[in-house]
């Protein structure tokens, strides 16, 4: 049995930063952080362990930021919460009695239960697992077709990853366009012709309904429209999931997308002043529209934990954290595309009147220099007040 001021479950960038701002804020605590995994990946590079990396070793979170403030990492699995009684119980058979409890329990790749042959050798996920990953990476050496189902940011950067290697990479999306959740159409349809111009096959507007296979692994991929397309090895990258079982099991109240329910200051409802929720596993609400949003990011993460850590024994009124502005950035070789906000289509399905406009030019002055690329930029705003809903879409290429 020990008795800590402050523990922190989860090791991710919500977790370890949470970790600091608490023990940043508060030196006079003891913080101390659980996580199961040795080596934390960077969540933004795990696509390019795949190819421009080649190695998982190259994407990890360093230590140093947690242990030069004076935060302890312990490796090991929280197995239970007792909520009324301040402790936790971890696999190896330690108790942790806290003052103040942080749940930074991150995300899950989604795999939907109605996928048949989902359980098929050489069919993956994406998890943020080192191990997994790195065990992914080595079967995979031994393929030559890759089917990628889901166009997001995780399944287009992969994808585009896997063809610098050389596989033969099909990527299938359910949605008219790529990048759909982030991007207007005009800007989707130019992410996928500069796929297509890589040498990337490219299928929208079908979904999968089935993977077959043979001698246990994968052989094919069965589509809605009823094509099949012959592969060596599926990726799933069909979206992620809060990861709250435990949270549950607790009693901890989750919302109608799982989430743990939280408040401005991240502390988690109803009335509780010594668990926090931050990152993935925490409840959040989209800065325009005020409404429950499943937007998971890193930036978002961490902005939830700087808050939770400010505020973790003393609320300061110009600290919460009043919602998520999804901020996304990719690039498809030296095309780059980068939003903030929400989009033209989601602004206009929640009712907002809305004024836009796009503009191409360049990012040098005078245009005739080397190195000097094109942009185009399009900004979305409310046409009754001029309030920008989203910096839109933003990207530029090699200027020839």
């Amino acid at each position: 049995m020990r008795k800590v001021d402050v523990v922190v479950i989860g090791g991710g960038a919500s977790g370890l930063q949470a970790a600091i701002t608490t023990k940043s804020t508060y030196p006079e605590k003891e913080v101390v952080l659980i996580r199961k995994e040795k080596q934390v990946l960077i969540p933004c590079g795990i696509p390019y362990i795949f190819g421009s990396l080649s190695d998982s070793s190259k994407d990890i979170l360093p230590d140093k930021p947690l242990t030069s403030v004076g935060v302890e990492i312990i490796i090991d699995e929280v197995s239970a919460i007792e909520v009324k009684e301040h402790f936790c119980t971890t696999l190896s058979g330690e108790t942790f009695y806290y003052e103040k409890l942080i749940l930074a329990l991150g995300s899950k790749p989604t795999l939907p239960k109605w996928l048949k042959g989902a359980d098929l050798e050489n069919v993956f996920t994406i998890p943020k697992n080192k191990i997994y990953l790195d065990d992914m990476l080595n079967k995979l050496k031994d393929v030559k077709k890759i089917t990628v189902i889901g166009a997001g940011f995780i399944g287009v950067e992969v994808s585009d990853e896997l063809n610098k290697k050389d596989y033969e990479v099909t990527l299938v999306e359910l949605e008219e366009t790529i990048l759909s959740r982030a991007f207007d159409q005009e800007f989707g349809k130019l992410a996928e012709n500069h796929l297509k111009e890589r040498g990337l096959n490219l299928i929208t507007g079908k979904g999968v309904a089935e993977i077959k296979g043979k001698n246990g692994k994968a052989s094919k991929v069965v589509l809605t429209s009823g094509e099949e397309l012959d592969t060596d090895a599926v990726i799933l990258s069909m979206g992620y999931a809060p990861n709250t079982e435990i949270a549950q099991k607790a009693g901890i109240e989750l919302n109608q997308f799982g989430f743990i329910k939280t408040c401005e200051y991240m502390r988690v409802l109803p009335c509780s002043t010594d668990i926090i929720a931050v990152g993935d596993c925490a409840e959040k609400r989209d800065f325009v529209t005020r409404k429950l949003d499943r937007t998971m990011l890193a930036s978002t993460a961490c902005a939830e934990a700087r808050t939770a850590g400010m505020n973790l024994y003393t609320l300061s009124p110009c600290k919460p954290f009043t919602g998520t502005i999804a901020i996304y950035a990719t690039a498809i070789g030296e095309h780059a595309f980068g939003t903030a906000g929400i989009t033209e289509a989601k602004a206009k399905q929640e009712n907002f009147a809305t004024i836009s406009g796009s503009f191409t030019g360049i990012d040098t002055h005078p245009g005739n220099m080397s190195n000097t690329h094109s942009q185009t930029v399009k900004l979305i705003v409310a046409s009754d007040c001029g309030m920008i809903f989203r910096w839109r879409s933003i990207w530029w290429y090699k200027y020839w």
